[in-house]
């Protein structure tokens, strides 16, 4: 039978890792023959990469299933006018993302990089009354984004595999505890899939919402900086931390506003070189954006303290803001009269909007540019020389502040966000005038939960948590096969027939093996092969097969051991379910 005899199966595997491989995941699988590259961020899927897709996707399914969600398939390509009723087409179209075009009639159509729209639409016209509520729908399906740069294999391409997740709650309180049970959910399906993982407080983005917990994967590779504060507990993507950072200098005395010439100092660095004496607390950088806010452009300064960086997804979540981008030199020019790197709140242009970052708050005496090339003003105070802008948190956190809350450091680690869980409120309810009929009273919006799981990049982010030097090193839970069996002299009587019993034997018992039977493929190629493909468990079929022992050889860690057959099994048997 061919069943899952690797001589049977479409295997190739290659012994170089294909240059543009970014991260580990990427080339091992490249090199497994788990996955083809078509094009930047476009993939065919191999045959062992769909078994752990599929396998990733089967967990994803009971968990959800478990808690009474519902499973339905939406489609992929979606009619402008559903984004149009959300407000969210324009949006898209500016961050660059979203595949649309034209049909035949001339409709303009997206491909879908997201389903609120849809579900929204679909329980709109199905869900008509608070006896329905609550109600979970969920879907597994191919998502689309034009990354400007897609990398890291799987971890950011321009197609990829989703679960998504929509709650309808008749109250925000309800919204609240749907949210909850799938907190919980997540928090099940990513330990059953053997990740490393943690939930962070993160910015809710194009998506929008009222709150949103991300699932991050540790990983040194990981695209997403996270501020995590061992003592208590506390941990939230960059683009949403907050933090206490340190008082800034106070100035010695109070001294009149003047012009100090600085040539040629651009950068604070630059600076602290002329002014020795001045603590870095007490300079203050102007930094010129321009926004998008619907269809206008508006020129935006942003003050913060030298020592402290300016988060532009708190700086666009601010303003609401389609996007922000640092304003060219010719915008600097014409808005502050100098050339970029002496730009400063005194004298801007009218046009622009001035705003602070509440790092800011409480620094007297600073420097700041002085809107003239190569002159900064001195000794400047707020509410004597300048009116503070409005101020709020603009920041982004970093390594060494404090907590807001309680005593505790933050430090800073990388993170690959494999889930991402909304309390959406009544944002696509409204805009899209989705209604139902409440117990009392007139029609109310439904309140939205909305709940995402990346499930290629689940696999990805096993493969960087779980690899050494020779390959991957798959969890069992989502292994392509449970165990392998390697037969050292394939066409030996005693070998092929303890291979074959031991097979049929691990089959009836449920688990799923393959047999590494290739006749024309030496020992040593068959274990490097082995250590690629990374199944967590090798039973090793050799010149014991006559007295019916088996080598027991675990993929993780040196324990090799010789059983005899019983054991192997029995041992096989409780590896798989442990």
């Amino acid at each position: 039978m061919r069943r899952m005899r690797l001589s049977k199966q479409l295997f190739v595997t290659l012994k170089e890792e294909p240059a543009d491989a970014e991260v580990r995941s990427h080339a091992l699988m490249a090199r497994a023959g788990f996955l083809l590259k078509l094009s930047s961020g476009i993939y065919v899927y191999g045959p062992l990469l769909w078994r752990v897709l599929r396998k990733i996707e089967a967990i994803v399914r009971e968990e959800h299933e478990r808690v009474g969600a519902q499973e339905l398939l939406m489609p992929a390509i979606q009619p402008r006018e559903l984004w149009e009723d959300s407000g969210r087409w324009d949006h898209y179209v500016a961050e660059g993302i979203l595949f649309h075009f034209k049909d035949r009639k001339g409709a303009e159509v997206c491909l879908g990089p997201t389903h609120e729209e849809v579900i929204t639409t679909f329980a709109k016209r199905f869900i008509k009354s608070y006896k329905q509520l609550p109600i979970t729908l969920f879907q597994i399906q191919t998502k689309f984004r034009d990354e400007i740069r897609p990398r890291f294999g799987l971890m950011r391409g321009r197609e990829f595999i989703m679960k998504d997740a929509y709650s309808f709650d008749a109250t925000a309180e309800d919204m609240a505890e749907s949210y909850k049970m799938m907190r919980e959910v997540y928090t099940r399906i990513f330990t059953r899939t053997g990740l490393r993982f943690m939930p962070v407080e993160a910015d809710s983005g194009a998506i929008g919402g009222a709150g949103s917990e991300e699932f991050m994967v540790d990983a040194e590779t990981g695209e997403d900086a996270i501020a995590v504060c061992r003592a208590t507990g506390y941990a939230a993507n960059v683009e949403k931390a907050v933090s206490r950072i340190s008082e800034p200098e106070a100035a010695t005395e109070k001294v009149d506003m003047h012009k100090e010439p600085t040539p040629n100092a651009r950068t604070c660095e630059d600076l602290l070189a002329l002014f020795p004496g001045l603590s870095i607390t007490r300079l203050l950088k102007t930094v010129l954006y321009e926004v998008t806010i619907g269809e206008a452009k508006q020129v935006v300064a942003v003050m913060a303290r030298g020592d402290r960086e300016i988060n532009e997804v708190k700086l666009i979540n601010h303003l609401g803001a389609l996007n922000a981008a640092l304003a060219t030199p010719d915008i600097v020019k014409r808005v502050t009269g100098a050339e970029v790197g002496f730009a400063g709140p005194i004298g801007l242009a009218d046009e622009v909007r001035l705003l602070a970052d509440s790092s800011v708050a409480g620094v007297e005496g600073f420097l700041c540019g002085g809107n003239e090339t190569d002159t900064h003003y001195l000794d400047v105070w707020f509410g004597r020389d300048l009116e503070q802008p409005e101020t709020v948190d603009l920041g982004t956190v970093q390594a060494g502040d404090s907590v807001v809350e309680g005593e505790g450091v933050i430090e800073i680690t990388r993170g690959i966000e494999v889930g991402h869980i909304f309390q959406l409120g009544t944002k696509y309810s409204d805009s899209m005038k989705a209604v139902f009929a409440p117990e009392q009273g007139k029609q109310q919006p439904f309140h939205m939960g909305c709940y995402g799981i990346g499930i290629s990049r689940v696999a990805a982010s096993a493969i960087e948590q779980n690899h050494d030097e020779n390959g991957m090193i798959w969890p069992v839970q989502i292994a392509p096969y449970s165990v392998l069996i390697v037969q050292m002299r394939v066409g030996d009587e005693a070998q092929d027939a303890l291979a074959q019993e031991l097979y049929d034997a691990l089959e009836v018992a449920g688990i799923d093996v393959m047999w590494d039977d290739r006749k024309k493929v030496n020992p040593g190629a068959k274990f490097k092969d082995a250590d690629l493909v990374g199944i967590p468990l090798r039973l090793v079929i050799g010149r014991d097969a006559a007295d019916r022992k088996v080598e027991w050889n675990p993929r993780r860690g040196d324990d090799k051991s010789v059983l005899g057959f019983d054991e192997a099994l029995a041992q096989a048997k409780a590896f798989i379910a442990s």
